[in-house]
């Protein structure tokens, strides 16, 4: 390697015969310039504070006290009582610690200060800082400890609404560098202008796998900011945007472009926002770029109605990978029900379906129970807070005489004040009757000829005639076109005789009866759940040579 001295220079500047004020400015030490060898760059080097904590790893519980009551006297504040009694659960000093809870301490800068020797000898998988009062010092002080010893992997800073400009830095550092912490709550505070901006350059490289960003005012360019950052990262799993008053135009907008280019999401929550049907609609559209990623979407009340379910329809077909999807709260109504019926039958994906509280009555629950008997993948129905009446619950409970997969079905008790007109509105199925469901043939592609059921003489289809209240009486047939082994009883349980003026006597205690009837299909549903979950548990643990065999 050539080394230039100022010598060189200066002896060219004579030959010129131009002054150099500047050369003889830089040749008075005499200063060159030359590099070591390739393998004596590197002369030493400095431990992390992961070294420092494990040489604090051997400490017991009464010196992490004493260590910690030290410190907060040469910061001149009084010890928390509360710390204090959060490390006397702690089993291992120096491993790692469920918790460490602090919401509502008001925490000034020297007390954070005096919590760095309890961060430095222990790892915990929570630290919960809910309204502390952080201030600004304070805040950057201990968010810097915290990213310096490696602390925790959960943190939650909700409620902070004095953390200044210093504050934010630290915590979008923190975000960046950080190796433990994968999840992150910062709620009920204003992310705006430079806090957003902090926090959405942060996630462009961060490991955050969880965040929370419930009630942070989002709607309009803060939420376009954070999206634009979260097109590219590829770590993130779940984001929750809960109660930001999102709207149906450019929020939506923002969050169809996220589904469109972000397929390593898994969940997205949108509950109380203000989505409505022209936000579903951009939703749907993002939807369908989904490849791999979205398996979670949460969009209770969101004011959707029976026309957001119009664009739903148009996409459960094509959707691979949404597992879960709850509309709860929203005024679907029975006709929102039945739009979508259809292409949840289509659909293969979908493992939970949440709609309590969707004003749905009698009528939409036999739309649901023709769904659950064609369905062979749905595990959870949540129904609560609806108007499902006997007649409801009776279609549910003929229903799950055919499926095999539901565990879950989640509905409310009927008040024993039960009107005569809330029974009428009911199914009438023809269904095998057996000890156990009987385990259904996979459907045929095409019809049954009459070889097949002559092969099967005494096979039965199932079928069910059900009493709509449309002004006037009508019956629509529905019929499932596959075949019960011959050994199951045919039974056929209808209420339809309760139309014929001459009841029983013991109808006209109708309290009585609503009241037996409810808590018969209740213990019906519950035990046939209980025995779909018992026979999906059996058929996960059994090994696959056993299947074979079985």
């Amino acid at each position: 390697m050539t080394n230039c001295s100022d010598d060189d220079d200066e002896q060219k500047d004579d030959s010129s015969g131009q002054p150099r004020m500047k050369s003889k400015r830089r040749s008075k030490g005499g200063k060159h310039v030359c590099f070591p060898p390739d393998e004596q760059l590197v002369s030493s080097f400095a431990e992390h504070g992961n070294a420092e904590k494990l040489a604090d790893s051997r400490l017991t519980f009464t010196e992490v006290s004493l260590a910690y009551q030290d410190s907060c006297s040469r910061h001149q504040v009084h010890p928390r009582e509360r710390i204090l009694q959060q490390l006397q659960q702690g089993v291992h000093v120096g491993g790692s610690l469920e918790c460490l809870d602090l919401k509502g301490e008001r925490l000034d800068h020297r007390s954070c200060e005096a919590l760095e020797v309890v961060l430095k000898s222990l790892h915990f998988d929570f630290i919960n800082l809910q309204a502390a009062q952080l201030e600004e010092n304070g805040a950057s002080s201990l968010l810097d400890m915290i990213l310096y010893y490696e602390s925790t992997t959960h943190l939650d800073i909700s409620d902070n609404s004095s953390m200044g400009t210093s504050s934010w830095r630290a915590l979008a550092h923190l975000i960046k560098q950080s190796v433990c912490l994968y999840r992150l709550d910062v709620c009920n505070v204003a992310l705006v202008d430079y806090p957003v901006q902090a926090l959405s350059k942060a996630l462009r490289s961060s490991r955050l796998t969880v965040l929370h960003l419930q009630h942070v005012q989002l709607s309009g360019m803060p939420l376009y900011t954070l999206v634009g950052a979260l097109k590219t990262n590829q770590v993130l799993r779940e984001l929750h945007l809960a109660n930001n008053l999102l709207n149906s135009y450019q929020d939506a907008l923002h969050l169809r472009d996220l589904l469109r280019f972000n397929n390593t999401l898994q969940t997205l929550e949108l509950s109380n926002n203000a989505v409505a049907d022209a936000g579903l609609e951009e939703l749907c559209d993002g939807l369908r770029w989904q490849k791999g990623g979205l398996k979670v979407l949460l969009l209770r009340n969101n004011q959707i109605t029976v026309k957001g379910m119009e664009h739903l329809a148009k996409t459960l077909p094509v959707l691979k990978v949404l597992q879960v999807l709850d509309l709860g709260e929203n005024l679907l109504g029975n006709e929102g029900i039945q739009i979508i019926r259809e292409p949840l039958m289509v659909n293969s994906s979908v493992l939970q379906l949440g709609l309590a509280q969707a004003s749905i009555t009698c009528e939409g629950a036999v739309a649901l129970a023709e769904f659950l008997a064609e369905s062979r993948q749905i595990q959870r129905l949540d129904l609560r807070h609806n108007e499902v009446k006997v007649g409801g619950l009776m279609a549910l409970s003929l229903a799950l005489k055919i499926n095999r997969s539901l565990c879950s079905l989640h509905v409310d008790h009927i008040p024993q004040q039960e009107q005569l007109s809330n029974v009428l509105h009911c199914p009438t199925v023809t269904l095998p009757h057996s000890t156990q469901p009987p385990a259904l043939p996979p459907p045929k592609s095409g019809p049954d000829t009459m070889e097949d059921r002559h092969c099967r003489p005494k096979a039965v289809f199932l079928s069910s005639q059900l009493k709509l209240s449309s002004g006037t009486a009508r019956l629509q047939q529905w019929e499932d076109q596959r075949f019960v082994p011959s050994s199951s009883v045919n039974v056929k349980v209808s209420l339809s005789k309760l139309l014929n003026p001459t009841l029983p006597s013991w109808f006209h205690q109708s309290d009585e009866f609503l009241k037996e009837t409810e808590t018969r299909l209740r213990s019906d549903i519950a035990q046939r759940c209980l025995a779909n979950a018992d026979h999906f548990s059996l058929t996960a643990e059994m090994p696959e040579t056993d299947k074979t065999n079985r």
